[in-house]
């Protein structure tokens, strides 16, 4: 089970951009995610008429790695580690490692 999926709100521990906040967009293997406003890059796009898209240089977001980015708690209102639990019923789901409150309800 991933500790960081699709949708989580997320904010980066290390890097250019520690301390921002973004939501991940997706998982782009199984070490890097990439995360919406975060890590962006200016990429120059050379044009190609087939495809009707035209040059310019485009802001883009690229992947950071996993262990530079740490799930959001609301209820602190910090980054935390998260770990996972198994229910009762056999379910696993994933809990704030602070305060033991479950992330997936």
């Amino acid at each position: 089970m991933n500790r960081i999926r699709k949708g989580d709100d997320v904010m980066v521990t290390a890097g250019r951009d520690k301390g921002r906040r973004g939501t991940v967009l997706r998982i782009v293997d199984e070490e890097h995610v990439l995360v919406e406003g975060v890590n962006k890059v200016k990429k120059h796009q050379r044009p190609n008429p087939m495809k009707g898209v035209t040059a310019a240089i485009i802001d883009k977001e690229m992947p950071l790695h996993v262990s530079n980015v740490a799930l959001f708690n609301p209820t602190s209102r910090k980054p935390d580690r998260v770990g996972i639990r198994v229910m009762e019923d056999g379910r696993r789901v994933r809990f704030f490692k602070s305060n033991g409150e479950n992330v997936d309800v």
